[in-house]
């Protein structure tokens, strides 16, 4: 379980306001790390990594029986930080049964005529299982806030879109949180942090191996302009909705065996700290299951034929 002193540096307190230029992308997040070197660092990852696998695996298990809680995790960040990648390595271990993974396109025109969350609210896990949001209702307030026009698109009444429009629909977000946090449902947010000079060789990786054409997309090259201005938006709308029931994450993305690390501690021990329990039979449950074994126990043993 990764120290409280370095989950302190990862989460974003309530009421914090996030500068991201003060959060290191890199894997060297603590003067501790720092002093422990790289290559230790990275095999103490590799560890906790196979540890909290094998925890999520079983917690999964556990809040499946349970059935009180289901757990939402939402992953934000820019192209290539490794969102897909993360999540691929972090869910290895789980039943896919019991896990969704939603990745949001541009919204169609049956959505466009509701209101901005009610696409995801659709897709939202019910309890016992696991729901992975690949981008989600947060774009409205960032995409949208780094591309105004597409407001047009989304149908509204007549009215301004400046700070006081911004900071309702903070509250909406953080209202409906609550109300998934009060109705059963853990929400965890991990903001994949990753520099611009890493973005920048994952972006020529693509076009120099042939094998990773298909990942790019001049879009992602032409969003990379408004790199600042995305910055802005994503401070903005962490520093507005990392709540006690539903904190934000700023994860380290320049290295991704430690991305995956953290994630996936973050998770497994979320999880763990549930409490979860294996539902206890009444006594007529009890009474059904011992009628049961005996029935099976008084059945001709085949191999003795």
């Amino acid at each position: 379980m990764l120290k409280k002193a370095i989950l302190d540096v990862l989460k974003v307190q309530p009421g914090e306001k996030l500068r991201l230029k003060d959060r290191d992308t890199g894997w060297a997040q603590t003067k501790e790390l720092r002093e422990l070197g790289k290559e230790e660092i990275r095999d103490r990852a590799q560890k906790l990594l196979d540890q909290s696998l094998a925890e999520l695996t079983a917690a999964q298990e556990l809040m499946y029986a349970d059935d009180q809680y289901a757990l939402l995790i939402v992953f934000q960040a820019m192209d290539a930080a490794g969102k897909d990648g993360t999540i691929k390595h972090v869910m290895s271990g789980v039943n896919p049964q019991g896990c969704q993974v939603f990745s949001f396109k541009k919204p169609s025109s049956e959505e466009l005529d509701h209101n901005f969350l009610w696409r995801y609210m659709k897709s939202l896990p019910e309890r016992g299982r696991i729901g992975i949001f690949n981008r989600s209702y947060y774009e409205d307030v960032l995409v949208v806030r780094v591309h105004p026009e597409v407001l047009d698109q989304q149908r509204l009444p007549p009215g301004k879109r400046g700070k006081s429009f911004w900071e309702a629909r903070y509250e909406d977000i953080n209202a409906f949180e609550r109300h998934l946090v009060r109705n059963g449902t853990v929400v965890l947010k991990f903001f994949l942090n990753v520099s611009k000079s890493q973005q920048k060789r994952r972006f020529l990786e693509r076009l120099e191996r042939p094998d990773k054409h298909w990942k790019f997309s001049a879009a992602d090259l032409a969003e990379r302009e408004y790199w600042d201005d995305y910055m802005d938006a994503y401070e903005r709308a962490i520093t507005a909705t990392s709540t006690e029931w539903a904190p934000w994450y700023v994860v380290p993305a320049d290295h991704k065996w430690a991305t995956r690390a953290i994630v996936a501690d973050i998770i497994s021990s979320t999880l763990v700290s549930l409490d979860l329990q294996f539902p206890k039979p009444t006594d007529e449950q009890l009474a059904q299951l011992a009628k049961a074994r005996k029935r099976l126990l008084d059945e001709p043993d085949d191999r003795k034929k």
